[in-house]
């Protein structure tokens, strides 16, 4: 029998035509995407003059202003002034002198971006280790009034932010936890710490209580069990968790706003208030967001084979 081509195909397999449109379509969504990223990212090495030019510039000639004028501040001086100054320090110094300025000190953005970076990530552990705590007593434990337990829980997620605002600023203020560090990683958890255990009761409701009663029969304590057994199994749905936490605590910005104004204040309420000569100091708006970028980027990088066995674990029931 001669062997003849066919042109039946799986049901479950897409056929040509189908991923070549799924292609396509995604192509055009991660271009639409990733244009106002690359616009931040180009803004950032722009002139002031070319980042307000229009028609907008595309094609321009980089210059390291915007990160120069991200982390200095700088005085208006005569041409007189700064001709009595030795050679430039540095390009940055270069840089404000052809604009006839001289560095007066550093910028706030650097304690910013710190202040953003120990809240976030603190919140974020703090958000995964009770919600890890609580799913598994959720998930292993007959808990009375349980399924109102754990709504209640996720109903706290409903309310918008400025709901809640002004009692929270009003309480903080009373217990002198405004604009501390340690207020927003607590505020933070408290956001978060519902999204975590909703997440984390469902990936360790797929791990079989099998597991932990054949290591207890072995000899392991409840806690050995759940430490030796249950972790290294939950770590997909940890670290999904984590990114999604992190995500919330680091592009946080009502807040933030409202709670904090100096020495706990985060990137986010700081960026939009950096001023130049004659309004927004857009280039340098363009470098602090382009840098706040890059923590969250590297972080979801970094566990994206995680995320992705995360967001399908337990997609497919055996």
């Amino acid at each position: 029998m001669n062997a003849r081509s066919s042109t039946a195909h799986s049901v479950v397999e897409p056929s040509l035509t189908s991923r070549r449109v799924a292609s396509v379509l995604v192509i055009v969504y991660a271009f639409v995407t990733l244009i106002p990223l690359f616009w931040i990212f180009a803004t950032g090495f722009k002139t002031p003059p070319d980042s307000i030019s229009y028609p907008p510039k595309v094609i321009f000639e980089p210059s390291l202003e915007g990160y120069c004028n991200l982390f200095t501040t700088r005085t208006r001086q005569t041409s007189e002034y700064i001709a009595q100054l030795g050679p430039p320090e540095g390009i940055c110094d270069e840089v404000t002198r052809r604009r006839e300025m001289v560095i007066a000190g550093t910028s706030n953005y650097a304690p910013r971006f710190i202040n953003s970076v120990i809240i976030a990530f603190g919140s974020t552990f703090l958000s995964v280790f009770l919600g890890v705590m609580a799913a598994y007593g959720f998930s292993r434990f007959k808990v009375p009034l349980k399924d109102d337990l754990l709504f209640f829980i996720l109903s706290t997620r409903m309310m918008p932010p400025i709901a809640v605002a002004i009692p929270i600023y009003l309480m903080y203020r009373e217990l002198g936890l405004s604009d501390t560090k340690l207020g927003m990683i607590l505020l933070y958890t408290a956001v978060n710490v519902s999204l975590a255990v909703w997440l984390l009761k469902g990936f360790i409701d797929e791990i079989p209580r099998e597991y932990e009663e054949a290591a207890m029969i072995d000899g392991y304590t409840r806690l050995q069990a759940f430490r030796k057994v249950v972790l290294p199994q939950a770590t997909t749905g940890i670290a999904a968790t984590a990114i999604f936490c992190l995500i919330f605590a680091w592009n946080e910005y009502a807040f933030a706003v409202l709670l904090t104004s100096g020495d706990a204040q985060t990137a986010p309420p700081f960026i939009p208030t950096i001023i130049g000569e004659g309004g927004m100091d857009w280039p340098a708006v363009g470098a602090g967001t382009t840098l706040f970028l890059i923590p969250i980027f590297i972080f979801t990088i970094l566990l994206r084979k995680h995320l992705l066995r995360g967001i399908t674990f337990g997609a497919v029931r055996k």
